[in-house]
């Protein structure tokens, strides 16, 4: 693919961001110009990047910050423990729904992708005190995503605290059921603040390409995470990814995906490329509408579903 096909995908694309709608429930992400799409690939065998459209556009990393926060949690904990803590099982309900919990009465979240499970996640990274675990885990994206610049966004952040009540009852139900160790406020803190990271599609990009090369950073060839790692993120990204949706992206798009309320999107071609997308507009299940449908072109047009 050549840069003049994939800026005729961004153009096929654009007119699906009227049809769906910001999150308006986070008053910040509500005022984001919603008539923007954009997408980088990043090719790990050559080192290639082609962007078109808005893709050096900062945006909110919002839930695909739970891919770099479990990386973290595993290095720090390791894969067998925090799978004592956190599941690896599909949920048919919303993100920040507990439903599953109750309904089977698990004692424990079902992935680390819907929000009980990804607060859980944030709370088994190493630290002396919240801003210790922040610092370590902005370092840790800030390395993956190969970008020493990426920091907060302070207006994020303060309207992610300000409207996360489902949130907090979420961290207190894991605190009243004894599956949360550490303080509430203190975990919600460094969640909402790895939420609210400004990115873009090529930072998406270059985080997904180290799992797409077994956990090698492509750009230097050194490890960053065990292979281990690796295919376990993926292997929820296929199953958990992109909410109650998932089933549906890995039937018709194919490659692991992490979707984000900021209108992220990335998606994973083992061995091949790391590709981060940006449209506003979310559908139903909180997924980006016109970023959907513009993955899945880029995968049928380079051939990368993995099931085929």
């Amino acid at each position: 693919m050549n840069q003049k096909e994939l800026e005729q995908l961004v153009i096929k694309n654009k007119s699906y961001c009227s049809e769906g709608q910001n999150a308006h429930y986070i008053p910040a992400l509500a005022k984001v110009n919603p008539n923007q799409l954009g997408i980088t690939l990043y090719n790990i065998k050559t080192r290639d990047m082609l962007s078109a459209g808005e893709s050096s556009v900062k945006f909110a990393i919002e839930s695909i910050s739970k891919v770099p926060a479990l990386l973290l949690a595993i290095e720090d904990n390791g894969l067998s423990n925090v799978l004592n803590h956190i599941n690896t099982e599909a949920t048919g309900f919303s993100f920040n729904s507990p439903l599953n919990m109750e309904i089977n009465h698990d004692k424990h979240p079902l992935n680390p992708f819907v929000n009980i499970g990804a607060i859980e996640t944030t709370s088994l990274i190493q630290g002396s005190s919240p801003d210790d675990c922040y610092s370590r885990l902005l370092s840790f994206i800030k390395e993956i995503c190969h970008d020493n610049t990426i920091s907060l966004n302070e207006e994020i952040y303060q309207s992610e605290a300000k409207t996360g009540d489902i949130n907090r009852s979420l961290a207190y139900y894991l605190k009243g059921n004894n599956m949360l160790s550490k303080e509430v406020e203190g975990v919600l803190e460094v969640y909402f603040k790895q939420c609210s990271l400004n990115v873009t599609t090529e930072n998406i990009a270059m985080m997904a390409s180290v799992l797409a090369n077994k956990g090698i950073k492509p750009w230097d060839n050194k490890r960053l995470i065990s292979e281990e790692s690796a295919t376990l993120v993926k292997s929820v990204m296929t199953t958990a990814g992109l909410y109650d949706e998932s089933g549906e992206f890995s039937a018709h798009v194919g490659i692991p995906g992490k979707s984000g309320v900021g209108g992220g999107l990335m998606g994973v071609s083992p061995n091949q490329f790391g590709i981060g997308v940006f449209s506003p507009p979310l559908d139903k299940s909180g997924n980006s509408l016109a970023g959907v449908r513009l993955l899945k072109d880029v995968v049928t047009k380079l051939h990368l579903n993995i099931f085929d």
